[in-house]
């Protein structure tokens, strides 16, 4: 891992001066709230590069006394050198993994969207076992789940399921979740025993509080219709869900609430996201050509993640991670240790890219 440059460290320490003062200083509401986000984005980078420029400036003054004609002083500066060499590198690492630059999507709520692929109503099975182990997780993490539409299998689980979950830093930890995941287990349906193959894909989208996506009137065609989910008389009498198409994209979402008013807002809401994610896929994908530090989150046709269950074995094929504890990861008690090394891995190759291009 190569040494952070003192000029990069004093950049940075001097920004966050540079922003606390002006904190300080102006009256104007918009900035103090931009400037306020940055103060709390710095500090604990600023913390840490302060640190790590003192420890350097130690050393080298200990280094100095060690060879001086004091001969007390010196061992003394001698133990205090080595204290601190063998300081300095866990420090370095801390730092160049708070100068990885954020995926500005990082803390943004998601909207979470499961469906069923190859495999029938095994397929919609599995689709119901990700939802629950993704509901779980967000539990567990003290996020906030709320479904925003079901399509329930002909015999449980789910044909499709559309959810949002919010939380503190939600798209930062599951937006590796993207992708088609594979599930290989016996049937309950299966008299013979034999283990059959599936599949549901998970989309992971950011949901920012304010997506800044210009949606003309012109490149949308709305449509009314009958709701078709559960709600007696009021339903079956009242067109009140909304279909909205994108038609430069082909892009169609919908909302089959009682209100038709509440459901433009949300399928429009819908389209904004989905018109969003697809900038954020271009963007990334124009940047996966220019380096190579992707570990390949955010396809949905990607084969991430294998769960055989004879085998108790879970697979994710981008890290050549395996783990035998299927029961509890899809249980959503273990997930956290497989997203971890997603995570670990990307921040890996992200350090190799910076010392590339240091």
């Amino acid at each position: 891992m190569a040494s952070i440059p003192n000029t990069r460290l004093e950049q940075v320490v001097d920004r966050f001066d540079e922003v606390e003062a002006r904190m300080g200083a102006t009256t104007d509401s918009d900035e103090i709230v931009a400037l306020s986000k940055e103060h709390a984005d710095l500090k604990p980078v600023a913390d840490k590069a302060k640190l790590l420029l003192d420890l350097r400036a130690e050393l080298k003054d200990a280094e100095a006394m060690m060879n001086g004609s004091d001969k007390e002083m010196a061992e003394l500066a001698a133990d205090e050198f080595y204290d601190i060499k063998e300081r300095l590198p866990a420090l370095e690492k801390e730092v160049q993994l708070l100068l990885i630059p954020k995926d500005v999507d990082d803390k943004a709520d998601i909207v979470l969207e499961v469906r069923a692929g190859t495999g029938g109503d095994e397929a919609a099975l599995f689709a119901g076992d990700l939802f629950r182990m993704y509901s779980r997780y967000a539990q567990l993490q003290g996020w906030k789940v709320e479904v925003i539409s079901i399509s329930e299998g002909d015999v449980g689980g789910y044909k499709e399921i559309i959810a949002t979950i919010s939380g503190d830093g939600v798209f930062g930890r599951l937006k590796w979740e993207s992708g088609v995941h594979r599930v290989q287990r016996v049937p309950e349906t299966e008299s013979g025993g034999r283990i059959h193959t599936s599949a549901a894909t998970v989309a992971v989208l950011p949901a920012p509080e304010n997506i800044e996506i210009e949606v003309r009137q012109e490149d949308i065609r709305i449509d009314t219709m009958r709701s078709s989910g559960a709600g007696g008389q009021h339903v079956n009498t009242t067109d009140s869900a909304v279909r909205i198409t994108h038609l430069p994209t082909g892009i169609v979402t919908t909302s089959s609430e009682k209100s038709q008013h509440v459901n433009r807002e949300k399928a429009m809401e819908q389209l904004k996201i989905r018109l969003y994610e697809r900038e954020r896929e271009e963007k990334d994908s124009a940047r996966a050509e220019a380096r190579k530090d992707q570990i390949g989150s955010g396809d949905r046709s990607q084969k991430v993640r294998t769960y055989n269950f004879p085998e108790n074995r879970v697979s994710d094929h981008r890290i050549n991670l395996t783990l035998y504890a299927l029961d509890k990861i899809i249980a959503g008690d273990k997930l956290d240790e497989v997203i971890t090394s997603l995570i670990a891995e990307d921040q890996a190759r992200k350090l190799a890219a910076m010392d590339e291009n240091a």
